[in-house]
């Protein structure tokens, strides 16, 4: 997934990556996911330590594989360490946008839910749980537009095809019992023939 980045990061630019990705895990309410278009603008717009073609092949390569949501983070992070020097700054990429993303909102998760366990018939409570629903779905959306308006060569303006194959998985998805992988396999399946 190299991009052909060169980059030098110094121990600050380390650091503020840990920061940075320290502040996006108490954002991350509907998972790391949903997130990822503040990810895009940190790594791709404003430090450019990733391509746009780098960071939507973390989150499919991702996506793809069994496992955590989260592992698209962990890819992103390798392949800053990549651009930055190769195998040994991979490791280190890896390491700090994992534990910055997971370390914050899990003690939080896990502090939180103790609390509403034990509050769960308060009315603020249930206030809250049916409050977040929109917040996550609008973060899901903002996630969504990011990767629909980067097609593979990092052109902003996505194709009309991306997007009627989004929008139509969508309908298929609520519409009919179709499973969600053999829509990916289909997507998959008409990329590779170069179709889309």
């Amino acid at each position: 997934m190299s991009g052909g980045l060169v980059l030098n990061l110094q121990w600050t630019d380390w650091l503020s990556l840990f920061g940075h990705y320290l502040l996006l895990s108490m954002l991350s309410i509907g998972g790391a996911i949903s997130t990822t278009s503040e990810m895009h603008r940190y790594l791709v717009e404003e430090h450019h330590w990733l391509t746009a073609s780098q960071f939507n092949a973390s989150i499919a390569i991702a996506q793809a594989a069994p496992g955590p949501n989260v592992l698209f983070v962990a890819l992103m992070g390798w392949n800053v360490g990549m651009n930055a020097g190769g195998m040994p700054l991979a490791f280190l990429g890896m390491l700090v946008t994992m534990v910055g993303i997971l370390l914050p909102s899990t003690t939080l998760t896990y502090l939180a839910a103790q609390w509403g366990h034990r509050n769960r018939e308060l009315r603020a409570v249930r206030a809250f749980k049916v409050g977040m629903g929109p917040i996550v779905i609008a973060l899901l959306l903002a996630t969504s537009w990011v990767l629909a308006n980067t097609n593979a060569h990092g052109a902003v303006g996505g194709e009309w095809k991306l997007w009627l194959i989004s929008i139509l998985s969508a309908v298929l998805i609520w519409r009919t019992r179709i499973h969600l992988l053999v829509l990916l396999g289909f997507g998959a399946l008409l990329g590779g023939l170069g179709l889309l």
